[in-house]
């Protein structure tokens, strides 16, 4: 392979308790039914614009859920200083993959500026060639949009590249798209239903993307 797009939660970093905190203060700020921690980790991967009104109890105006996300985004700003760490093994693999001539992109449900922030934040801001947000495509994963956009941005071939993520929606999105997929075990919170995807590739740790 030549080209890899991973997901960013819980595929580059350890994020998914940042997520559950941050997603239960939103709805409790905003006077809301707290949804379940397996609620929210089962949702996590698709973007807040779809997840969180699944999520709600309430019937929820267009109005009430630009609040809603604009609370979660504050919270998860936040809850993110101290709760979101980088895999152990995860920097040394990016580094060898740079040193062997692939490229790396990021295809995440967040959107570009948290995104990248994030990048900075566990020490691989400068590390991938491009990042696609949420707030970069028409339509979010499982839709294939993101990885389409940086194969057409950057004329990679499809047959050369593979999609990286530890959830059902990035194997989903990457088989969409027509790239290889990877399943990235050490970060799915459901691996039963990521490997029920049937990704061409199961990686125990991030090393084993050296051998893609």
């Amino acid at each position: 392979m030549d080209n890899f797009f991973f997901d960013f939660d819980n595929t580059l970093a350890d994020s998914s308790n940042v997520a559950v905190v941050a997603t239960q203060r939103a709805y409790q700020a905003r006077n809301l039914a707290i949804p379940t921690r397996a609620a929210i980790v089962d949702y996590m991967g698709v973007p807040i614009e779809v997840s969180f009104a699944k999520m709600a109890q309430e019937t929820l105006s267009v109005a009430e859920l630009a609040a809603l996300f604009t609370e979660f985004r504050q919270q998860y700003q936040q809850a993110e200083r101290a709760g979101m760490t980088i895999f152990p093994g995860m920097a040394t693999t990016i580094d060898a993959l740079k040193t062997q001539g692939k490229q790396l992109f990021v295809a995440s449900s967040k959107h570009s500026v948290p995104l990248q922030r994030n990048l900075e934040q566990i020490g691989l801001g400068q590390s991938f060639t491009a990042i696609c947000g949420s707030d970069m495509v028409a339509h979010y994963k499982p839709a294939p949009d993101g990885i389409l956009n940086l194969l057409k941005r950057f004329d990679l071939d499809p047959q050369r590249s593979v999609m990286i993520g530890d959830a059902k929606y990035d194997i989903q999105m990457g088989r969409r798209a027509g790239v290889a997929t990877a399943g990235a075990m050490w970060g799915a919170a459901d691996p039963v239903a990521v490997k029920e995807e049937q990704p061409i590739y199961v990686l125990a740790t991030p090393a084993a993307l050296l051998n893609l």
